[in-house]
């Protein structure tokens, strides 16, 4: 009897222990299975806790936040997320054992599931298990960015940024959108689709910029986010703008506030308003060695000319015109561009860079409001009418 006695006592005594090293969770918080009692025979709780960040079955997760696993009054040992694919997602633990963070982004419309086991300072274990659900945009929008990666440009080069679809909150699209300068400027909106960054003055030559547009995760307004971010860095030039006084007949090239080289040139059609070479800030949008000019109204089709800078979307190059010899440095002749010599028309030409200014004056045509590039026609105080941000 008294051995039997004995035996069943020990077995009592390891059950006990069993219970005491075993826990589960309700809803995301750590319980015990079984432990120490105290008097009065209530189960005494681990005093580790577990707490996730999104919480157990939250729904439309940010997936700009990273998943944080914490514990308290202990430490981590084992931490897993994993997408809906069964695949890990990549994260951290910190040194001191208190804190996981996911290092990778979450995905649109995605469960995650994790999994989570602490020890307690009372060296008893607990665990957290659940899941969670991210956002689901009812649409993406994918943005562009320009100037391209490691683009050498003029020193009038706007950024910008232009979405296949117009995003119902602006303010958010800026608040997204980073320019690391010291150059003050602003951003604006010229249509629905597209907003600039431009400097408060010409940049400084040789400045370094980057840009991110970190858009991805961003409520756009009207069920729709940001597909991705979106960075580049480019590089400002030497300093060098282009004068024309139309009235002059003659092309002005400035190198750091200098005169740099001039050439005899024909601009639009003094008695024709609607063929003027208009009035404004403009910039060299495009380089083409080769290309061909129509225009159906005043009877030319298919007329190709050499080393042409596209300056407007307006229809304004410079470019050679060796047939208007005769005209160029004497009388303005042409539909609105401005005509060189072929000698000179290639020396500027190799000259030039995009996003290099192009400043026209003396002309009784206003700017082209319909051109796309057309940041440097608004002065700086109308030109910070044009952001969304508050």
């Amino acid at each position: 009897m008294e051995r039997r006695t004995v035996f069943k006592a020990v077995l009592a005594a390891g059950a006990g222990v069993l219970a005491a090293a075993c826990s589960t969770t309700t809803n995301g918080t750590a319980l015990p299975l079984g432990g120490s009692r105290e008097d009065g025979g209530k189960p005494v709780d681990p005093v580790a806790k577990i707490t996730a960040t999104p919480a157990v079955d939250a729904k439309d997760a940010d997936v700009r936040e990273p998943v944080v696993i914490k514990a308290t009054s202990g430490k981590l040992s084992e931490v897993k997320v994993t997408n809906s694919d069964g695949d890990a997602v990549k994260g951290d633990l910190a040194a001191d054992g208190l804190t996981w963070k996911s290092s990778e982004s979450l995905g649109y419309g995605k469960t995650y599931t994790y999994a989570a086991k602490a020890t307690g300072t009372d060296n008893r274990p607990v665990e957290l298990k659940g899941s969670f659900a991210t956002v689901n945009p009812a649409k993406q929008l994918r943005a562009t960015l320009n100037p391209a990666d490691d683009a050498h440009v003029g020193v009038a080069m706007p950024i910008s940024v232009k979405f296949k679809e117009a995003p119902k909150d602006r303010a958010a699209v800026e608040k997204a959108l980073k320019v690391k300068t010291d150059v003050e400027g602003s951003w604006g909106w010229l249509s629905a689709t597209q907003v600039d960054w431009r400097p408060k003055e010409y940049w400084p030559e040789n400045t370094t910029v980057e840009v991110e547009a970190n858009l991805y995760g961003v409520d756009l307004g009207g069920g729709a986010y940001g597909k991705a971010d979106v960075t580049t860095k480019f590089k400002i030039g030497r300093n060098q703008v282009v004068k024309v006084n139309t009235p002059d007949h003659v092309m002005k090239v400035y190198r750091g506030g200098s005169e740099y080289k001039s050439y005899p040139c024909a601009n639009g059609l003094d008695s024709d308003v609607n063929r003027n070479t208009p009035n404004g800030t403009f910039i060299v949008m495009s380089k083409e060695p080769t290309a061909v000019f129509d225009n159906a109204r005043y009877g030319y089709t298919n007329v190709n000319k050499k080393w042409a800078c596209r300056i407007s979307n307006h229809g304004e190059y410079i470019h050679e015109n060796q047939d208007n010899a005769a005209n160029i440095g004497k009388a303005n002749n042409s539909h609105g561009c401005v005509n060189l010599l072929e000698a000179d028309a290639k020396d500027y030409f190799d000259s030039a860079l995009i996003g290099d200014p192009v400043e026209v004056s003396g002309s009784q045509l206003s700017s082209p409001t319909g051109s796309d590039v057309k940041d440097w026609f608004y002065d700086w105080s109308t030109w910070k009418t044009l952001s969304a941000a508050k």
